[in-house]
C-alpha cells in the first residue's frame, strides 16, 4: 500500500516543497519506512536505487529535528563524496520552505576551514562520510553526543569498502536511545551485525525494485572474447549512438584504459573512479549531466549517488560479482518513465554466470549477435532518414533567393537533393574483426535454490565463505594510516596482486583480512621479505574454522 504526501503526518513546511517538486504520491519505500521513522522505530529497509530511498529517511528525519536545539540531531551517513553530496542537495530542495532547519555535508576532498565554518553554524542534520566524520571527532570539532536520529545510507556498500570500524566508532560515540535504521541493496551478515549490537529490535521492511521493470529496460549480453571487448564497445556505440551512456568497469584500472581508448577514436567519453580529484569528478560530472559528455565510464563505488533521469544505455563492460550490483547499474537507464538499454559483455567462462543473473532478476537476459558493419550502417542510414524526414516536416525556414539563383542557372533541384544528401550521408566505417563465438548450450542450467547458492558461497565448518574465493591475513591495518585503496596499490606493487582479483576487504586497526580469487593465488610473486613502513609484513591465507 502506498500513501499521498497529503495522507502523511509531515510538517506543512514539507508538505509544500513536495507540492512545489510536484511530488503527490509516495513510493512503496517511502510509504513503508516515513511513518516508521516518524514513530521512532528502529529498522533496515532494503531498497534499490531508484526507489525513492532518500526521500524515505530524510523526510522522517525533518520532522524529527527540534531547530530550537542548537545540537546536531540528525546524522546520514554515506559511503561516497557523491552520495553525500546527493543527499545534501535532497535535503535543501525539502527545507525550502524551512530556513530555520540548518544542513551541512561533510565529505573528504573538501576544504577543513570551509568545514569548520559549516559546523559553527551549529547544523541541526550533518551528512557525511565515515572517515571525514572521525576526522572533525579527533580535532574536537564535532559533537555527536546529542544525535536522536542516525539513518546509514548504501550501508552494504560501506561495509564492502571497509568502514565496519568507522561506523562502530560512530556509532559507539553516539547516544544509546538514539533511532538507528539502515538503508542497504542487500542484507549481508555485516549489516545483521551491526543491527544486532546497535539497534533496537529493529524491524524489517522492503520494497520491490521498479529498476526491474522489464518493459522499460531492454536487457541484452553480447559474448565475447576478453581481447575482443574494446572493438565490441566501439561497434556497439556506433550502433546506438547515445546522447548518454555510462559504461561499468570492475577496476579503476580498467576504467582508464576504456576511457584512454574512446577517447584516441574520438568519442566524448571519460572516466570517473575513486583516485580523481573531487574537483576532477566534479568537472566530468558537470560535462556528463549537460550531455557535453555523452559517455561516461565508472566503477560501481564512483557511480553512486548519480542522479541522472535519461541516460539511455547502460553498459557492462564486465560481469559485476554480485547480482545486486547489476541490478543498481541497469537501474541508472530507464528512470522517469522513459526507456532505456541495457548490455552486458560475457566472456565464455563467464557465461554461466548468467543463468544465476535471470534467476536473482527473475528476468531473460537475451543474446544478442556482435553487428556487422552492414548493421550498424543500416541503423545509420535510418536515423539519417529519419532527420531528413524531421527537417522537411517541421522546418519553418524558407531559402526563396538561393532557390530562385539556381533555378535561373537551370540546377536540376532532383539532382541538388542527391548532391545534398550524398554530402551529408553518413559513409560506411571498417572495424577491426571480431571472434564471432557459436552458441552452446550449458549442461548444467543453474536453477531454484542451487542458483541462489552458486553464487552466494558455500559453507566450510560453520565460516561462510564466497564460492571461488580465499580468505587472506595481511598486517597492515588502520594504525599504519593506510586506506583499502593504498593497500591495493600496495598488494599489486608488492605482490602483483591486482584488485579486479581481490573481493570484500575488512579493514582492521592492526591487520587486514581480504578475499581473492582462487585461481589468482597462484599469480602472487613469491617475495621472501616484503616491508612496509620499516615492518615486516606477513601475508597468510586464513583458515575456516
Amino acid at each position: 500500500m502506498t500513501y499521498k504526501f497529503r495522507d502523511l503526518p509531515l510538517l506543512e513546511q514539507t508538505q509544500q516543497a513536495l507540492e512545489s517538486l510536484g511530488f503527490e504520491q509516495a513510493t512503496e519505500i517511502q510509504s513503508l519506512a516515513i511513518p516508521k521513522m516518524v514513530e521512532g522505530v528502529d529498522f533496515i529497509a532494503q531498497a534499490q536505487t531508484g526507489t525513492g530511498k532518500t526521500f524515505a529517511f530524510v523526510i522522517p528525519m525533518i520532522e524529527r529535528i527540534d531547530t530550537n536545539n542548537k545540537d546536531i540531531q540528525g546524522l546520514i551517513l554515506c559511503p561516497t563524496r557523491e552520495l553525500s553530496m546527493q543527499v545534501y542537495k535532497e535535503i535543501l530542495k525539502l527545507v525550502k520552505f524551512y530556513p530555520e532547519l540548518k544542513v551541512s555535508v561533510i565529505v573528504g576532498g573538501e576544504s577543513y576551514d570551509k568545514q569548520f565554518k559549516a559546523l559553527s553554524r551549529k547544523p541541526h542534520i550533518i551528512v557525511a562520510t565515515p572517515g571525514r566524520i572521525i576526522d572533525h571527532l579527533d580535532r574536537g570539532k564535532m559533537d555527536i553526543s546529542h544525535i536522536n536520529i542516525l539513518a546509514l545510507d548504501e550501508a552494504d556498500e560501506m561495509l564492502k569498502m571497509g568502514f565496519a570500524e568507522d561506523l562502530e566508532r560512530i556509532l559507539s560515540d553516539t547516544p544509546s536511545e538514539r533511532q538507528t535504521v539502515l538503508f542497504s541493496a542487500t542484507i549481508p551478515k555485516g549489516i545483521k551485525n551491526i543491527a544486532k549490537k546497535y539497534q533496537k529490535d529493529p524491524q524489517m521492511i522492503a520494497a520491490t525494485a521498479p529498476t526491474l521493470t522489464v518493459d522499460r529496460i531492454t536487457q541484452g549480453y553480447f559474448e565475447v572474447k576478453e581481447d575482443d571487448k574494446p572493438r565490441l564497445l566501439i561497434r556497439l556505440l556506433d550502433l546506438e549512438k547515445p546522447n548518454s551512456a555510462i559504461i561499468f568497469a570492475n577496476t579503476k584500472k580498467d576504467v582508464d584504459i576504456i576511457a584512454e581508448n574512446l577517447q584516441a577514436f574520438k568519442y566524448e567519453a571519460d572516466a570517473l573512479h575513486g583516485d580523481l580529484k573531487q574537483s576532477q569528478r566534479n568537472y566530468v560530472m558537470g560535462r556528463f549531466r549537460n550531455k557535453t559528455l555523452k559517455v561516461l565510464i565508472a566503477t560501481d563505488v564512483a557511480a553512486r549517488g548519480l542522479d541522472i533521469s535519461d541516460v539511455e544505455l547502460v553498459i557492462n563492460y564486465d560481469l559485476p560479482q554480485q547480482d545486486e550490483v547489476y541490478v543498481h547499474r541497469i537501474g541508472r537507464t530507464g528512470r522517469a518513465g522513459k526507456k532505456g538499454k541495457a548490455y552486458t559483455f560475457v566472456t565464455p567462462r563467464k557465461k554461466r554466470n548468467l543463468s544465476v543473473l535471470e534467476h536473482f532478476t527473475k528476468t531473460e537476459i537475451k543474446r544478442y549477435t556482435i553487428p556487422t558493419v552492414t548493421d550498424i550502417h543500416k541503423k545509420d542510414q535510418k536515423r539519417f532518414y529519419n532527420t531528413l524526414k524531421d527537417l522537411s516536416l517541421n522546418n519553418d525556414q524558407t531559402y526563396d533567393e538561393i532557390i530562385e539563383k539556381l533555378e535561373k542557372e537551370e540546377i536540376d533541384i532532383y539532382k541538388l537533393v542527391n548532391g545534398l544528401i550524398k554530402a551529408l550521408a553518413p559513409v560506411e566505417k571498417t572495424y577491426d574483426d571480431i571472434a564471432v563465438l557459436e552458441e552452446r548450450k550449458e549442461k548444467d542450467k543453474v536453477k531454484g535454490k542451487g542458483a541462489k547458492e552458486s553464487n552466494r558461497g558455500s559453507k566450510t565448518g560453520n565460516k561462510i565463505v564466497n564460492k571461488g574465493y580465499v580468505t587472506l591475513s595481511i598486517n597492515i591495518g588502520r594504525k599504519d594510516k593506510i586506506n583499502p585503496n593504498q593497500l591495493l596499490d600496495f598488494l599489486r606493487k608488492e605482490y602483483n596482486l591486482y584488485s579486479k582479483n581481490i573481493g570484500d576487504i575488512k579493514h582492521k586497526d592492526l591487520s587486514t583480512t581480504f578475499e581473492v580469487k582462487a585461481d589468482a593465488l597462484s599469480k602472487i610473486s613469491a617475495r621472501k621479505q616484503v616491508k612496509y613502513q620499516g615492518r615486516i609484513i606477513s601475508l597468510n591465507i586464513v583458515k575456516a574454522k
